[in-house]
């Protein structure tokens, strides 16, 4: 399938896409293409905001808050991502030894790049509503999307692995 496809049928059963995905072998450049993926929507998502901020806000230009967006998101975010599933794994090992490390980094990296859709609607709704209960509210289904990706992810690598 392709990854929009994939993103999709997330939406519907998270387990099983992850399961398959799991189940086509470990291939590490498809986990670094997912998060890869995932950071460049989220500046996708974050550029209508910043543009928005550096309209009301003279003292930083726009091209200046999209250069640090773009290193934030595109070039530190997967280095930090494969810091928190290094973390996560070693918390695994002492809970749960099956799981791999690679099961770990698949389902996070997926469940960012699953959920930003969701992103992509906060960064409109940051850019044009602006901060507010609206924006608390898209953020709080990305955050109750992302735990469900992510966790039925980690189950399932879990019941793949045994």
């Amino acid at each position: 399938m392709s990854v929009t496809q994939d993103i999709v049928a997330t939406y519907r059963g998270p387990a099983r896409v992850v399961s398959r995905l799991a189940g086509q072998g470990r291939q590490e450049v498809r986990a670094l293409t997912f998060v890869l993926l995932a950071g460049l929507v989220i500046f996708v998502a974050q550029a209508p905001y910043q543009a928005r901020e550096a309209h009301f806000s003279t003292d930083v230009p726009l091209e200046a808050r999209l250069y640090w967006s773009a290193f934030l998101w595109i070039f530190l975010f997967p280095f930090l991502l494969y810091v928190v599933a290094a973390l996560l794994w070693g918390v695994t090992r002492v809970l749960r030894p099956q799981i791999s490390g690679y099961a770990i980094r698949l389902s996070l990296f997926w469940a960012f790049l699953a959920s930003s859709p969701v992103i992509l609607l906060c960064g409109l709704v940051a850019a044009f509503i602006g901060p507010g209960a609206p924006l608390q509210l898209c953020g709080i289904l990305w955050l109750c999307l992302f735990l469900w990706f992510w966790l039925s992810g980690l189950v399932s690598a879990e019941r793949q692995a045994v």
